[in-house]
């Protein structure tokens, strides 16, 4: 076999084992990279480097040093599932860099940390004054997370008091072009309904690269031709809407009234409107 051949078929046999290998270290070795598993990827990939470029006839002495490289990986992460002071030994332990909105110096120095970088890893977070920070802390990969001083929080339906009904979450029905049942179904939808939503667009399928259905039952298209505007007939049900907004306007009332007959009567019309919710849903998104 020619040498360039040999090597053309070692990296694709390389690049087959790294993948099926990497496959079993997990999805951690993707997104959330600790010390150790830094390093195993710096290492692994020297190691798939050398399969693929050795031409001598000790090659395989490299698949071999990838799998106990990755079987070793496998060990240490079970025992850092199993062991906390296993898991402090090996990767990092988090540092608070801010508590009750003072920095922490002897910290800082401690993660060779510079105020500059501390400032600029807070404006990443959107957050430009440190007053406004109550606490701080560096995870064991590096990243800091930040938590606001009350009065600078964002305010929340649960600040009011007001109680929100869940909200499903938005399913992709159509993709590339072609319907997805699974979606469809968990929406508790059909082909049917969505071809109607269609036909109401003046589009097919076809011509649809990504279509969402939020928990309104609204449908909203983008088209594989970006000239092409779709005509604006996706507003959500304002009636519907409304009257969900009531119904959580008498829950709220219900919670904060001290009147005992209102607080009965604020409930009773409430589950009135649930129920009423409930019967006009498949109107809704027919």
């Amino acid at each position: 076999m020619p040498e360039w051949l040999e090597v053309v078929w070692r990296t694709v046999f390389a690049v087959v084992v790294l993948f099926f290998l990497t496959k079993l270290l997990g999805k951690r070795q993707v997104s959330q990279l600790s010390f150790f598993e830094y390093i195993t990827g710096i290492t692994v990939g020297s190691l798939a480097a050398y399969i693929s470029l050795d031409t001598d006839k000790t090659w395989h002495l490299g698949v071999i040093a990838l799998v106990v490289w990755v079987a070793f990986s496998l060990g240490i992460e079970y025992l850092q599932i199993k062991s906390k002071k296993a898991r402090d030994f090996i990767d990092f332990k988090s540092t608070v860099l801010i508590k009750d909105g003072k920095v922490l110096e002897d910290n800082m120095k401690k993660e060779r940390l510079t105020t500059d970088e501390l400032l600029a890893e807070l404006r990443k977070k959107d957050v430009f004054k440190l007053a406004d920070v109550e606490f701080a802390i560096m995870e064991s990969d590096g990243a800091i997370n930040v938590l606001l001083t009350r009065e600078n929080q964002p305010l929340t339906p649960k600040h009011l008091g007001v109680k929100v009904a869940p909200e499903q979450e938005t399913q992709a029905v159509i993709m590339d072009g072609e319907i997805m049942d699974e979606p469809l179904d968990a929406l508790g939808l059909t082909r049917g309904w969505l071809q109607g939503k269609l036909e109401k667009l003046n589009l097919s399928p076809e011509n649809v690269y990504l279509g969402q259905v939020d928990s309104y039952g609204e449908l909203t298209v983008d088209l594989y031709t970006d000239s092409v505007e779709v005509p604006q007939t996706q507003e959500k049900p304002q009636l519907y809407a409304l009257l969900k907004k009531c119904e959580a306007d008498l829950e709220l009332f219900s919670l904060s009234t001290s009147n005992e007959q209102a607080k009965k009567m604020y409930g009773q019309c409430s589950e009135q409107l649930q129920s009423l919710l409930k019967q006009l849903k498949p109107f809704v998104q027919s």
